[in-house]
């Protein structure tokens, strides 16, 4: 069923296109497709390019060839050296044999009678032809049984929607709906870029007629995508820049010598780098942006503490804020003790305060009574009220959602500063904070402990219980970590034995360690459980504590120098080594055991690299390229969604190009205000304009 009565635009619902209707509109629906632009911008997953079907008596060795036939008999060969699953396929000119090696999951999928389009290399193998592993479609009846069923777009389907049907209407609509799809740039700036038109981009994409213009297609398509990203970016810091100045904190030699004089030692090359750019950030009345990057370990604290002192020397307040209670009762104390004796008034503010308590500290802030507030989310909520709020430091920032941090700031524009202990490679640096300047703090202090790393096979397990024993015998600590909290909390993965922190808790000390205190930490437990263990941990009563990946980030006890993590495949490598950085934090020398039952080679690939490397950047790429910016690191927090087509790893060059014609562009026409800007400006709020508040942009 067709539209009629009225022109078909990018907003007409799926349903009055060709070959759709109600019924299909249903199905696409299921699938996120609900209006002809989503059907535009539904991409195929894969692309097979395939030659007309010959038939089986025209087959000649040596060639790669497409056929199509009904499948005559099966069989599952198992007990051959090398099993295979055999078909034989069979037209009017003659038959086939097809072999697929290890190829037990067709049983269920191949039988006698199904119509089969095959596409590999034929040979010959004891006089007679034979496809080794092709690839194979099995054709629905009313399919066409030409290379079409099998060439061209392959697209992401349903129970409901099969990708020939997706194909099929979108074949049937594309000359008429891919030219609705507007240009965003000038013809000048395609050619400058190599860049093909939208629309036949778009035409490309769903039907290409080769690898060329299937690139071509790719490189359009993946352009506008980091462009709009980048340009959304561009706009956001722009906008935080321009739209309400911030209170200038200036620092002179008499501030910057009685905030030093409060750490017992020198800072670092490093530290004293990262503080004159937050110096000079904060020195004026546009909102400093800045992402301070350094690994496990290297002394941000340190230097956001003496940031946090420019601004209360400046009579300006200062908030905290960090993901976990753990972690903001962890930089509460770095304060503390830093601060002590001094006339700062610093004050903590988590969930679960007594109302009184609470109410005063309320009370605090809200009056300019108290300079340093630490805290969680808690901070954000509605009845925190600062006087006079010149500073936000946020720790652990892509744990925290983009709304959380814009309300933290509650229409101020105090000067911000987001701390990272996670090494984000470049690539995200571009996209995940792609608004922020970033200072890095590459190297550690000195006087840390050597970290040794090992990756435990199964039968090493008890020799490395052994090795921890004599450990904590010579009063070191432990933490051993679990992916999960108790068997109840996650469905049991086929073929995976996943630990728990409860059960393993209850082996560790009543089997393997009796002699010793061992304790449970995990994030279902009460703040005073929480605080009571931690604080029973520093102070040496506890052992070895038992947890989950609670204490991935801000906990701080330099005597533990064990870390033993189970089902340590199942973690990222950033996250391995965020684990890895809560022991070494004194100098004795301290060891990471990797627990591992895979066998998987990724797997083993992954943990190898721990082994080798203690480097949080070189890790932090490895991790991208293994597990892809998704798993790492979601782009959607910065408010810009996720990638559809695009990818920042592979496409970083293009990525660059993107971001510097969108910084530019920008600097050029802030608001996008200029005529032929109007339609990027259209497309930008269309996608963003709500997480990057460009309703009212201009």
């Amino acid at each position: 069923m067709t539209q009629t009565g009225q022109n078909i635009d990018l907003a007409t619902p799926v349903q009055y296109l060709k070959g759709v209707g109600p019924g299909r509109a249903a199905a696409f629906n299921d699938l996120g497709v609900q209006t002809v632009a989503d059907l535009l911008g539904y991409f195929p997953r894969d692309w097979s390019f395939v030659p007309e079907p010959v038939l089986i008596g025209d087959l000649k060795p040596g060639k790669l060839i497409c056929a199509v036939g009904m499948v005559e008999q099966t069989d599952w060969q198992p007990y051959r050296r090398k099993p295979f699953f055999e078909a034989i396929l069979a037209d009017k000119t003659g038959l086939c044999r097809i072999i697929w090696f290890n190829g037990k999951y067709l049983i269920n999928q191949l039988e006698p009678g199904k119509i089969l389009l095959v596409y590999g290399k034929v040979d010959f193998y004891r006089r007679q032809l034979q496809f080794s592993n092709p690839k194979f479609h099995i054709l629905h009846p009313d399919q066409p049984r030409d290379s079409d069923a099998f060439s061209g777009p392959i697209y992401p389907a349903s129970a409901n929607l099969p990708s020939w049907q997706i194909k099929r209407v979108v074949k049937a609509n594309l000359d008429s709906i891919s030219p609705l799809m507007p240009e965003l740039f000038k013809k000048a700036f395609l050619k400058k870029n190599d860049l093909i038109s939208r629309p036949k981009a778009y035409e490309w994409i769903h039907n290409p007629a080769d690898e060329k213009q299937l690139a071509k297609a790719k490189r359009r398509l993946k352009y506008d995508e980091l462009f709009l990203m980048q340009l959304g970016l561009a706009l956001k810091r722009h906008h935080l820049r321009h739209t309400a100045p911030s209170t200038p904190l200036a620092c002179n030699e008499n501030i910057d010598h009685r905030i030093r004089r409060r750490f017992p030692f020198l800072l670092t090359a490093d530290q004293d780098k990262a503080i004159e750019e937050i110096v000079a950030d904060l020195n004026k009345s546009v909102p400093m942006n800045r992402l301070l990057q350094g690994d496990v370990g290297s002394g941000k604290t340190v230097v956001a503490l003496y940031a946090a002192l420019v601004a209360i020397a400046n009579k300006q307040q200062v908030a905290i804020m960090a993901p976990t209670e753990i972690l903001a009762r962890q930089h509460f104390l770095s304060i503390e003790k830093y601060l002590k004796n001094s006339n700062v008034r610093r004050g903590l503010l988590i969930g679960g305060m007594p109302a009184v308590k609470r109410g005063a500290l309320l009370h605090q802030i809200a009056s300019g009574d108290m300079d340093i507030i630490v805290g969680t989310v808690a901070l954000v909520q509605q009845d925190v009220d600062f006087d006079n709020l010149g500073l936000v430091i946020i720790d652990e920032q892509h744990k925290f959602g983009v709304h959380q941090r814009a309300m933290l700031r509650k229409g101020k524009s105090p000067h911000c500063l987001v701390m990272t202990a996670t090494p984000i490679p470049r690539t995200l640096t571009m996209t995940a904070f792609g608004d922020l300047d970033v200072s890095i703090i590459e190297h550690c202090p000195p006087g840390r402990g050597e970290v040794i790393t090992r990756h435990v096979h199964p039968k090493d397990r008890m020799a490395a219980f052994e090795f921890i024993r004599k450990q904590i015998r010579a009063g070191r600590q432990a933490y051993f970590v679990y992916p999960r909290i108790d068997s109840e909390t996650t469905v049991e993965i086929p073929n995976g034995d996943i630990k728990a922190a409860v059960d393993e808790h209850r082996f560790l000390s009543q089997k393997v360690f009796p002699e010793y205190h061992i304790a449970l930490l995990h994030g279902q437990m009460t703040t005073e459980q929480k605080k009571q263990i931690m604080g029973d941990f520093r102070s040496g009563k506890i052992q070895a504590l038992v947890s989950t990946v609670v204490i991935e980030v801000g906990v701080d006890v330099p005597n533990a120098t064990i870390m033993a993590i189970e089902n340590a495949e199942r973690f990222g490598l950033a996250q391995l080594h965020q684990l890895r950085g809560r022991i070494g934090r004194g100098c004795n020398r301290s060891y990471c055991f990797l627990f591992s039952q895979s066998d998987d080679p990724i797997a083993q690939d992954r943990l190898a690299i721990m082994t080798r490397s203690h480097d949080g950047f070189e890790i932090a790429e490895q991790d991208l390229r293994l597990r892809g910016p998704g798993e790492l690191f979601s782009t959607r927090q910065h408010g810009l969604g996720d990638l559809k087509i695009a990818n920042i790893v592979d496409d970083f060059d293009l990525l660059n190009l993107a971001r510097r014609d969108a910084f530019e562009m920008i600097g050029s026409d802030p608001n996008l205000n200029r005529p032929e800007n109007a339609e990027l400006r259209k497309t930008l709020i269309e996608k963003f304009g709500t997480s990057l508040g460009l309703v009212d942009v201009g």
